[in-house]
């Protein structure tokens, strides 16, 4: 019996218009992998006094 794979995907924007689409970005990303089951995602903000970054982590199994 063969093992899944496991697959590591982090998206991250540190523009507000991008950080805006991000969630349409990962949407598309699931809709065109979908023989990829997602098993977590971690979500990760930081930000200095000029700069905000949102990351997503997603954490897959696939064949």
């Amino acid at each position: 019996m063969e093992k899944a794979k496991i697959g590591l995907k982090i998206f991250s924007a540190t523009k507000a218009k991008d950080r805006e689409y991000l969630g349409e970005t990962i949407t598309d990303w699931i809709r065109t992998h979908p023989d990829f089951d997602i098993v977590d995602k971690v979500i990760t903000q930081s930000s200095d006094a000029e700069f905000h970054c949102l990351a997503i982590t997603i954490l897959y199994r696939f064949d």
